[in-house]
Order: structure tokens, then sequence, then C-alpha cells
């Protein structure tokens, strides 16, 4: 039997969230400015997925093991030490555009950035545009129900 997958989108409040999770004022306020970034991006009003990150969008993924379930087209976590960015796709394009975001440590397909005056805000947007297309090129998404 699959495992269920433990990042489902939630009726939680993301300002909620954000007033009650998020302790430095530094920290909320880039986390409102990337819910309005992301927003306007994605064409999604912000969803809370899981206990933590917050999410724009939906999109049903399968994995040739059979694992499937949906996940959020772009999002982020406003994590204690740093922001999660769920923003990347591997396209080429996107690879090439890491080199003029600034200041941020990558994971397997993840973005970490301290605070957003550490990045480009324009690359952001070029990098979560691609992601977006990647998507819905590739997968069951809400995004072409736009």
């Amino acid at each position: 039997m699959a495992k269920a997958n433990k990042t489902t989108e939630t009726a939680v409040s993301v300002t909620d969230f954000i007033n009650s999770y998020v302790e430095k004022h530094e920290k909320k306020t880039d986390s409102f400015q990337l819910i309005e970034l992301m927003s306007k991006w994605s064409g999604f009003e912000p969803k809370m997925w899981g206990p933590t990150i917050i999410g724009f969008g939906s999109y049903h993924y399968k994995y040739a093991s059979g694992h499937e379930g949906d996940a959020p087209i772009i999002g982020f976590s406003p994590r204690k030490a740093e922001f999660s960015l769920y923003v990347y796709s591997p396209t080429e394009e996107s690879k090439t555009l890491l080199d003029d975001l600034g200041k941020f440590k990558m994971g397997k397909a993840c973005i970490y950035i301290k605070k957003l005056s550490d990045i480009n805000i324009d690359v952001l947007e070029k990098i979560c545009t691609l992601s977006i297309a990647y998507i819905n090129e590739n997968h069951e998404c809400a995004c072409r129900e736009k």
C-alpha cells in the first residue's frame, strides 16, 4: 500500500500561519512580499500545504515507482533558518538563470535564501515562470484551467 502524501492542501489561513509562525519582522515582511509576487506570477491565491508550505496552484505528479500525489505549482516556506523556495524546474534556462539570482544555496529541487534582499527578484520571476511552464507541459496541472 502506498504511503499517503503528508504535504496536502489545508484550510489553514496563510496570514494566520505567518503571524503565528514567523518571529522576525523582516521575515514576515519578506513572506508577505513573496505571497504578493507569487500570486501575481502564478495567477493563484496562496494556500497552506502541510503545516509550513505556502503554495500557489496545484498539479498532479506520478513517479515511475508508482508514487503519486498533488503539489503546489510554486511555493515557499519561511523556515526558521532560511526560506525554502519551491520554484525550480530542471531546464537548461533555469540552470543558467541561477548564475544571476544572487546569494542562495541549492538543494535537489529547492532554492534556499536568507532574505529577499539577497536575490534578484526579476530573476526569481523568470525562474518561477519557467517552472510554471515546465509543470504545465509535463504534468496534469491546475494551471491549464486558468
